[in-house]
């Protein structure tokens, strides 16, 4: 490929992210979250690479089937369960685990067992209560008569499951948590129930949430789930470096407008970097003048308005920078957290944004020992 665009995936620092989530919750199972194409680093080379993982958390049957045709052997959980009875068929044939959040998810499993055949392989359940979040699952007052069902229907494996999800778990002074904690300590109070609360947040910060499994998601890419924190902060490391290079360095005079609108005007004779990457390619268009940008690792600030297939920099704090320069735009010495805040979004959608045109470079580096060196190169994925 000519365009420097790429997104590098450092697997050593995601490796290193879930042992980070195991030390914190060492009792727990984690079962790593990898839905969204691995909030966008590559569903696949992620799995491949987690082989510490106990299981992994997808959104749909198509993204577990995609892991099962890619020979990943670990339980794979449907954490939206499924969407329609006809896949029932199918996650009986793959062995996948259902999360059942609402009452049509409950009638389907019992009407396939008033004609399952007997030696078909029984379907793993969680049962998903609603403590708070109020999008999915069922409120606490009717899980006994869910379980009840569940219990009846000749389809479902037993033991069943117990599951939640924290709502504000990212503010560690946010009662809420706690609450949300003990309302799911009140259902269906049997010791032989497998229970997971802990999202990424519970992991590292709400002990009281740790459980039989936990649910890694946001930490295993290096960003902290908590507010005004970065992943460092955690002992976190970040896995996609999002890089490019300058295509283009500009002698601008005073008084000169850069970019689409005229928005920003150089306040003296000054050089301007532009560097080939926009929201194109999932940079995000909304990130403000002066967001921060590193060229050879040396910090400078965006001018202007991103564009399709560009940015452009103020280099006044550069003057050395050459065309071909390497650009980070987040990741490596530049964390995501801080971008997204300059942006008004979150890093996870950064993640997931970065578009298809964007090659994916995966590498294993020695990041925790303090090596740069790449060891290994682990291909190239489009997607």
């Amino acid at each position: 490929m000519t365009r420097a665009a790429r997104a590098v995936i450092n697997l050593s620092a995601l490796q290193h992210n879930l042992q980070r989530a195991k030390a914190a919750a060492p009792r727990s199972q984690q079962f790593a979250v990898i839905k969204a194409n691995a909030y966008g680093h590559g569903m696949v080379p992620v799995a491949q690479a987690l082989t510490n993982a106990d299981g992994f958390g997808v959104a749909s049957i198509e993204e577990a089937l995609e892991l099962k045709a890619a020979g990943i052997t670990q339980p794979l959980l449907l954490l939206e369960g499924f969407f329609h009875a006809n896949e029932l068929e199918s996650i009986r044939q793959y062995g996948f685990q259902v999360v059942v959040h609402n009452e049509a998810q409950l009638a389907a499993l019992e009407s396939i067992s008033d004609s399952a055949s007997a030696g078909q392989t029984p379907i793993t359940v969680w049962i998903k209560v609603d403590t708070g979040m109020h999008r999915l699952g069922f409120e606490p007052a009717v899980v006994e008569d869910v379980y009840q069902r569940l219990l009846a229907c000749n389809v479902v494996r037993k033991p069943l499951r117990l599951m939640t999800h924290l709502a504000s778990a990212d503010d560690l002074h946010n009662k809420s948590t706690q609450s949300q904690i003990e309302l799911f300590n009140t259902v269906l109070p049997d010791e032989n129930l497998e229970r997971s609360i802990a999202n990424s947040a519970g992991i590292l910060g709400w002990m009281a949430s740790y459980r039989d499994f936990a649910r890694p998601g946001i930490l295993l890419y290096g960003v902290s789930p908590f507010l005004n924190e970065t992943g460092a902060d955690r002992g976190l490391l970040p896995v996609m470096t999002l890089q490019s290079e300058l295509i283009s360095i500009k002698k601008c005079l005073q008084g000169d407008a850069v970019g689409y609108g005229a928005d920003w005007v150089c306040p003296e004779d000054m050089l301007v970097g532009v560097v080939g990457i926009g929201y194109g390619d999932g940079y995000p268009r909304h990130a403000k003048t002066g967001t921060p940008v590193l060229v050879d690792g040396k910090r400078v600030s965006l001018l202007g308005r991103v564009s399709m297939d560009m940015i452009s920099v103020d280099l006044r704090e550069h003057p050395g920078a050459k065309i071909g320069s390497k650009v980070v735009l987040w990741g490596d010495g530049l964390p995501a957290e801080e971008i997204a805040e300059f942006a008004s979004t979150i890093a996870y959608d950064l993640f997931c944004g970065v578009t298809l045109r964007v090659p994916r470079e995966y590498i294993s580096e020695n990041t925790v020992a303090g090596e740069s060196e790449r060891t290994e190169r682990a291909g190239a994925e489009n997607g």
